[in-house]
């Protein structure tokens, strides 16, 4: 395991609340389904608030095809503060379609979403999914250097459908992909957000929405 003092406290966490197969668990993977998606990721974050693990930061990265259902989550977005909080870091990549970005509803979404992680202390930047290789392209989200949740069945706002894994092993190739998309300096992901933001945000505010010039600067992100 990557760290197996925080794949034992997962471990025993799940025993007790009696979410999972721990058949599969034992081998460093556990997949769930739908609506224990939520649960889980809660789960992992207060492991990692409770336990030693090193170093105390989360990588999230989300295909963000509705922004608004990422402010659906209350508990999820509550344990993120908490980490915050308690001297911890969360880094979130908003990954979306260039079409997408350049639309006026979906800036507005956007930007609302980035407002309220900011307000929680999340450090936020968006990758445009189109420039991104398929690897890339992925829903994820790393907690230490012990697990990472990834998506492999996207979801419904419901969670009714959709298919998660949790590994415990080979984090560190995950902690690597994320970085690769992150970045540093001018081409960082912070940086791109805040360049879009430059444009949109001006926009948004006056109520005048000029789509070319914003397909034109999503085009350059």
């Amino acid at each position: 395991m990557s760290d197996a003092q925080f794949f034992d406290l997962v471990r025993s966490q799940l025993e007790r609340e009696l979410i999972a197969d721990f058949g599969e668990i034992a081998d460093g993977h556990l997949q769930v389904y739908a609506s224990e998606v939520p649960r889980l990721s809660v789960l992992l974050f207060k492991v990692l608030i409770e336990s030693d693990s090193q170093p105390r930061r989360v990588l999230a990265a989300d295909l963000t095809t509705n922004p608004n259902l990422l402010t659906q989550r209350r508990e999820y977005l509550a344990v993120n503060r908490r980490l915050i909080e308690s001297g911890g870091t969360v880094q979130r990549l908003f990954i979306g379609w260039a079409e997408d970005l350049a639309r006026e509803s979906y800036a507005q979404s956007l930007t609302q979403l980035i407002n309220h992680h900011r307000a929680l202390g999340v450090q936020c930047g968006i990758a445009v999914r189109d420039r991104l290789r398929a690897e890339q392209a992925v829903d994820f989200v790393v907690v230490s250097g012990a697990a990472v949740l990834v998506e492999e069945e996207q979801g419904d706002a419901d969670y009714t459908h959709g298919r998660s894994s949790v590994y415990f092993k080979q984090v560190d190739r995950w902690t690597g992909r994320f970085e690769s998309i992150w970045s540093h300096g001018a081409d960082s992901a912070p940086f791109v957000l805040q360049s879009y933001e430059a444009v949109v945000r001006p926009m948004l505010d006056a109520g005048v929405w000029d789509a070319a010039r914003v397909r034109a600067a999503v085009s350059e992100l």
